[in-house]
């Protein structure tokens, strides 16, 4: 191969493999319907608890903190892997 070939081709790859970079973060970002799906769960689950159990109010907020917070969390770490993939 002449060296005109190979430059372009080494030109070639290093723009495919930046641009396969954003497809790698758009999918980490995919996460996130997947979090709001979860959250959207966890609190319509609370809903159905407290209007069968009022009573059990002081114990279901808790852990329904505690899975909203868990769920978010996966939510920040998914944008985090996004940011990774686009800015290194």
């Amino acid at each position: 191969m002449d060296p005109e070939t190979v430059k372009a081709l080494t030109t070639t790859l290093l723009d495919i493999s930046h641009n396969l970079r954003y497809v790698g973060a758009g999918a980490a970002i995919a996460a996130l319907g997947g979090v709001g799906t979860g959250i959207g769960i966890v609190f319509a689950s609370f809903i159905m608890s407290f209007a069968r159990q009022p009573a059990m109010e002081k114990r279901l907020l808790p852990v329904t903190w505690l899975a909203f917070a868990l769920a978010e969390a996966m939510g920040l770490f998914a944008l985090l892997i996004a940011f990774i993939f686009i800015f290194t």
